[in-house]
Formats: C-alpha cells, structure tokens, sequence
C-alpha cells in the first residue's frame, strides 16, 4: 500500500498491547499513531509508562509516544483493542459510536448477535454481520472480534473437518502463564504445578467454537451443531497453549485422508497474501513427541498451529495434539489478520 493507516491501540501498555506494537513495527499496511491506556499512564511517554516484556526492542518510534486516555478525541479510524473485560465494553462502545471501527481481543461482544467472531481461514464470511450490527445499533462505527486464545487454537484444527460432518468434540487444555497476563499466576502456585481451573475458559470453547463454525444466514449465524466437552488447566509453560482433542465424525475417512485434509487446509487470508497470514494455517508433526511449545510455538512466524499424533479414538473416532501460539495467533496477531482481511474487502476506506 502506498499510503499507511494509522492505527490506535486500546490497553496499550499491557502484554496483548505491547504484542500488538511489536507485530505492527513496520507493517507494511498499518502504522501505530496513537496510544491509549488507563489514566494513571496517560500524559507520560509511553517508555517511561510502560516496562517493555517482550523479546523484541521497543520500537523507537513507540517509545516516544503521549499516551492518550482511553477516549475517541484524536484517535484514528481504525483501533485495535487489547483492554481487560473489566473495561472494554463501555470503552469500546464509546469508540463505534464516535464512528470508530474496532477490532477487539475483548469478550465483551463476542457472542452478540450483531457481531463478527472472525477467524479469516474460517469464516470470513462473518463479516457480513457488519450491515446487521449498523442497523441494530445505530453506530457510525462498528467492533469485530477475534475468539479466545484457546478457541482459536480449537477452531482452527476443527474447520478442515466440517467437511467429514463434525458432530462432537473434547479437548482437554494446557494453557501457558503468558494467558493470564502480567503479573499472572504467583510463582508459589505454578512452578512445579498444574492448576486445574480457569475461570470462563471451558465456557469460551464450547460456545465461541459453535459460532466460529457456524453458518452465516442472511442476517445471522446458525451455530454449528456440534457438542464440545472442554477442560481447561494452566501448566508452567510461558508461551504457547496444547490442546488434547477428540472428535466424533458422521463420514468414514481415513487417517491419511485427515492428514491430507490437515495440511491442504487454506483460506482467503492465504489467498490473498494477507501479510500477516502464515502460508501454511495448519502444520502437521510427523515426529510423535510433537508438537511441543519449545520447538513449534513459532511455527509460521507464531501464526500457524500445528497438530500431531493423528490417531484412532476409542471412545469417539480420532484425537490428535494441536499446539498454538496464545499471545499472537492466539490474540493480538488475531486481530491484526481480521484487520488485514477486512482491508482487503475495502472494509476499512
């Protein structure tokens, strides 16, 4: 693109926030103008405000910026939102009303009626929702959403078997720390540890998915009609979430079919080379001791999952491993794919 978008980001300060400033450092399409945070960071220079966690350097021209306060004011047409749920929802309504479009790693309105739950390899045509959401709220602006951490991991390994009639699922998690966010989990609890409760995490998977693989109708998405049993436990692991999925299929197909099916698997954002997209959504592991988060948490630049041991179920018919990364893939990546996709349908001019 000859001229570059400016682009804001809500919650600008914390781990999903700095991902999105580091994975916008010399976008080709997008460039970072404006930094929103909570009012005890507003007015300082985003390097004094902020403690950088992330392996990359701080962007010098990043480092610099006056963090606004949370309001619409001089942000720019497009924002990116990163805010905790405690928050989001009022903020981010005040910003499509002021004629806003935001692109959310929030809860707040993934489940709204009105409101895309967009993964681009899988249901793009959710962004059909946009006209509803105009007419129902009345907004100048409009909000997109991407899905949980974990359901985007799930969804993605999912969407290539709807083909073969998807009836039931179970997945069990292992969340890595950097889910929860910065400060997190206390070290007392989680090294050496499992901890077998997440709250809300089991409720996302089983009803987000339900959405993402649902059916856009005209004005509406008719929910897939699959049954999804989830566990959700976090595990001392820094990056990269594992899920243990078992599926129940209506077709007869067989291993190498799946994994055909696995590794073919694309969708618009490869289409259209949707600069953040990976060339390959879906990696499949042919060594059985993988994927691990060590050695394939990066896998397609952190925006590619990868999924292993492909084998017959007993109690369904086949499970298998899939791995992804829970901070880019997994949220602010998320949302720069949905933004690049929405781009490339003239959403955003």
């Amino acid at each position: 693109m000859p001229n570059r978008i400016d682009v804001g980001i809500l919650g600008s300060t914390g781990v999903v926030g700095q991902t999105f400033i580091s994975l916008l450092d010399r976008h080709p399409w997008f460039r970072v103008t404006w930094l929103g945070a909570s009012e005890r960071s507003a007015g300082k220079s985003y390097d004094s405000a902020t403690r950088w966690r992330l392996p990359s350097a701080l962007p010098e021209a990043v480092a610099s910026m006056t963090i606004d306060q949370c309001v619409p004011g001089t942000a720019p047409q497009l924002v990116f939102s990163g805010l905790d749920s405690a928050v989001a929802g009022d903020i981010e309504s005040e910003f499509a009303r002021a004629g806003r479009t935001i692109v959310s790693n929030s809860k707040n309105f993934r489940m709204a009626d009105d409101v895309p739950l967009l993964i681009p390899e899988v249901n793009p045509d959710h962004l059909g929702l946009l006209s509803v959401q105009a007419d129902s709220r009345k907004w100048p602006g409009r909000i997109v959403t991407n899905p949980n951490c974990s359901t985007i991991i799930l969804a993605l390994a999912l969407a290539p078997l709807r083909d073969f009639g998807l009836t039931a699922a179970t997945v069990s998690t292992l969340q890595a720390v950097s889910g929860a966010g910065y400060p997190g989990v206390s070290s007392l609890d989680m090294v050496g540890n499992v901890i077998p409760f997440i709250d809300g995490e089991e409720d996302k998977l089983e009803t987000e998915t339900q959405k993402i693989l649902g059916t856009f109708n005209t004005d509406r998405v008719l929910p897939h009609p699959i049954a999804i049993s989830a566990q959700a436990t976090r595990v001392p692991v820094v990056n990269g979430h594992t899920e243990l999925v078992s599926v129940k299929l209506a077709s007869k197909v067989s291993l190498d079919e799946l994994k055909k099916t696995f590794k073919q698997f694309r969708g618009q954002p490869q289409e259209k080379l949707l600069p953040s997209a990976p060339s390959q959504p879906i990696m499949y592991a042919v060594d059985k001791f993988r994927p691990t988060p060590r050695l394939d948490v990066d896998n397609g630049d952190a925006m590619a999952v990868t999924i292993g041991r492909l084998r017959s179920c007993h109690v369904l018919d086949y499970k298998f491993v899939v791995l992804g990364h829970n901070t880019v893939r997994g949220a602010a990546g998320a949302a720069l794919l949905n933004a690049e996709l929405m781009q490339s349908e003239g959403l955003l001019t």
